[in-house]
């Protein structure tokens, strides 16, 4: 078996991503988003998402075939890397699952399962796995049921959403409803007893793990 070689560090594209966002968005729209990230630090949400150590809820979701995929048949497999994503639309979501799923050798080398689920209907779900050639289940969470029993389902408020819906943005068609109800980024490590063997939740989904500390996490397992 040939060696792999270690997965770039993501960090450099996303601080470019946001560099970028800030130079083609509206100075008004750019300081609405960073003020909806604010508020979310600031009423400590991420605070209230599970962490290492307590059992992962089981779920069954449909992937971009639209296949029922469960939580229970992946961890009979191995342990499960589980990423919560807000949609196609979020730019710093694509560049997190190209990345993942550029390392996805890593990945099953160390007997891991990738999984992506956001709150998209169905056919974007379909859409993101096809744009993305992505080579790992990417699931629909209608009306973010499991970002609930994670503890990740926030509300966006109304200036975030408007402000969304006005550089094209639009979360009611993205997800199928008019809830303005988003996942924060959370990704976790779910061993096949069950438990959550590593997570992180962010306030600021600007931020996101890089595979090596994924692969790091696993190898501990």
């Amino acid at each position: 078996m040939p060696t792999l070689i270690a997965p770039a560090s993501i960090q450099p594209e996303l601080a470019a991503t946001a560099q970028h966002l800030a130079n083609v968005l509206p100075a008004t729209a750019s300081q609405t988003i960073d003020a909806g990230i604010a508020a979310v630090h600031a009423a400590g949400l991420a605070q209230h998402s599970l962490r290492t150590g307590q059992v992962a809820p089981d779920f069954t979701l449909p992937d971009a075939n639209g296949q029922p995929v469960s939580l229970a048949s992946l961890r009979a497999i191995g342990p499960v890397v589980l990423v919560f994503y807000r949609g196609n639309w979020c730019p710093y979501c694509n560049v997190q699952l190209r990345a993942y799923n550029q390392a996805l050798a890593h990945f099953t080398a160390n007997n891991a399962t990738l999984v992506a689920i956001s709150p998209q209907t169905p056919d974007l779900t379909s859409l993101t796995a096809e744009e993305k050639n992505l080579q790992f289940p990417v699931l629909s969470d209608a009306g973010n049921t499991v970002a609930k029993q994670y503890g990740l389902a926030y509300q966006v408020g109304d200036a975030v959403y408007h402000t969304l819906h006005g550089v094209g943005i639009d979360l009611a068609v993205f997800n199928g409803d008019d809830s303005g109800e988003l996942p924060l980024t959370g990704t976790f490590i779910i061993a096949q007893d069950g438990s959550i063997a590593w997570a992180a939740t962010e306030a600021n989904f600007k931020e996101r793990p890089d595979p090596a500390v994924l692969l790091d996490a696993l190898a501990q397992l």
